[in-house]
């Protein structure tokens, strides 16, 4: 083997290892995201456990955006979207096979029963298809839209100021899937009133704002670091 291809070789391992990252983390994503919890600034402030995840996944796609392009960075968004229709899938298939007695542990058993097991189970993967259709359909418009704006503003910038079409890039995005998901999930599946799906909706949005403002570093860091595995040369 090369150099060329040595280094081509390289190139698309740590491609493969950023998108095999972006899959797990929002899997990850779609397990835990309906759960809410206390914003740390203000414990009346209802948070989804998806903020804690989400935003690293649009690091990774600026990341790939930056060093391998708009298509790669799309590519790597449907394969996304694709890896978390299997994953559901997966889930609903197990929530349907019969719960064995073995499943009660001998001792601390969190619950007597091998129905109490069963019924925790599905009270957290269960999910509401018109949920499940807001989450995919929220996903795929504020992804592919970072992308579209991360390009939109490297091109107006002539290359520079990475800082601004990472944030720029997400902070629009995270608002579109902020609006899109959470009026899904609010107003259809909590049955909220209005105006506490906005209080909310805003909530989670400045916390996103803020978490996109303190990755900024990161983005410079993580673009870098892949530039530097595959050999590339880096920007003045």
């Amino acid at each position: 083997m090369n150099v060329d291809e040595e280094r081509y070789s390289r190139r698309e391992r740590v491609y493969l290892v950023l998108a095999t990252a972006f899959a797990v983390v929002l899997v990850l994503t779609n397990i835990i995201g309906i759960k809410l919890f206390p914003s740390p600034f203000n414990p009346e402030w209802a948070l989804t456990t998806g903020i804690v995840t989400y935003p690293l996944t649009f690091l990774i796609t600026d990341v790939v955006s930056e060093v391998y392009g708009k298509r790669r960075a799309d590519f790597m968004v449907l394969v996304g979207f694709f890896m978390s229709v299997l994953m559901l899938g997966i889930v609903q298939l197990a929530m349907r096979l019969p719960p064995h007695a073995y499943w009660v542990p001998a001792e601390a058993a969190f619950y007597p029963e091998v129905e109490g097991y069963q019924h925790a189970f599905e009270s957290v993967f269960s999910l509401n298809g018109v949920l499940l259709f807001g989450s995919m359909l929220a996903y795929l418009c504020a992804q592919l839209t970072d992308n579209y704006l991360f390009h939109f503003w490297k091109r107006l910038t002539n290359g520079r100021h990475l800082w601004l079409r990472n944030n720029g890039s997400t902070i629009v995005s995270q608002l579109v899937d902020t609006i899109v998901v959470n009026s899904i999930l609010f107003y259809i599946g909590f049955g909220w009133g209005f105006w506490q799906g906005v209080t909310v909706m805003a909530t989670i949005y400045l916390h996103k704002v803020l978490l996109a403002a303190i990755d900024t570093p990161l983005i410079y860091v993580g673009v870098w670091a892949v530039r530097r595995l595959i050999d590339e040369e880096q920007p003045s």
